[in-house]
């Protein structure tokens, strides 16, 4: 019985979905019906647009891809950029500036010890040449061709191992930063300067404060005392730290020199200057480490 009755409802059910189907058959050939053939064929025509545009952009969406990932590997893998040169050019135009000035600052050091080593031998030659003359310094000579602070040179020369005539081969008499003052060549390579950098406290001008011909015993501070110095003391300028570059002028407070002193040392010292007469016709004011005069 139950079966039976089973087989009586699968059988009505499948009835049904068949009228269902049947049904909807039966409503859309009335709307093909009611549907001119015209439209229907515009319809399908539209669908097959709208299809192929589909494909198309799906194509281009993968061509796109493809090309938007070869444009990424090629920039990955090319050269410099414009941004990058620029960029390392700035790098090393750094770097190089900085190269530059510490080989600047490395041959001005070089120069400025070579300058206190010749400068300490002549200082040397002047001490030697007081002991083998009485313990005195050098004076006025008639034979001089030229004032005492320049020409002591003929007189201590010796015993800085120079021999012959005078020259620019003396280089113990030269400072690497020699400039000169006057004529266009330093004065080391200048004869009327007797091919030297250096020049000895010996001013013979009236009331300057200076050691010519005096006795070695009459300097009350040999270790503030100045025997012999570069030019610049003079002035005052400096040849290894100037404030002027390569001018000569003005003369300025506090210029550097490479100086020698009677007890023997060498220092690399700022000048006093007043601002009207040069360095050498007065002993500086209170602060400085040297003096000029032997009191």
């Amino acid at each position: 019985m139950k079966s039976n009755a089973s087989a009586s409802l699968c059988r009505t059910g499948m009835r049904s979905k068949a009228s269902v189907s049947g049904a909807r058959r039966s409503v859309k050939a009335a709307e093909d019906c009611r549907t001119p053939r015209r439209y229907r064929v515009v319809q399908d025509a539209n669908k097959s647009a709208r299809s192929r545009s589909a494909a198309v952009l799906r194509r281009f969406g993968r061509g796109w891809e493809l090309t938007a990932g070869f444009n990424r590997t090629r920039r990955a893998g090319q050269g410099f950029t414009v941004t990058d040169l620029l960029a390392i050019i700035a790098i090393v135009s750094v770097l190089l500036a900085i190269f530059v000035a510490h080989l600047e600052n490395m041959k001005r050091s070089s120069r400025l010890a070579q300058c206190t080593a010749n400068l300490g031998q002549v200082d040397k030659a002047v001490l030697e040449f007081c002991a083998q003359n009485g313990g005195t310094f050098p004076g006025p000579s008639p034979d001089a061709r030229g004032p005492l602070w320049w020409w002591y040179k003929e007189q201590v020369k010796r015993f800085a191992g120079c021999s012959g005539p005078s020259s620019a081969k003396d280089k113990v008499f030269a400072c690497p930063n020699d400039r000169g003052y006057s004529d266009p060549a330093p004065f080391h390579d200048t004869p009327r300067f007797d091919y030297g950098s250096y020049v000895f406290n010996g001013v013979t001008l009236p009331g300057m404060p200076s050691l010519a011909g005096l006795p070695l015993s009459r300097v009350l501070h040999p270790k503030r005392t100045l025997l012999v110095m570069e030019w610049t003391a003079h002035a005052p300028l400096s040849w290894h730290n100037s404030k002027t570059g390569r001018n000569n002028n003005p003369f300025y407070c506090d210029a550097q020199s490479a100086v020698g002193f009677v007890d023997g040392h060498v220092s690399f010292t700022k000048i006093y200057y007043d601002g009207y007469d040069p360095a050498y016709t007065q002993d500086p004011i209170e602060g400085y480490e040297y003096q000029y005069s032997p009191k």
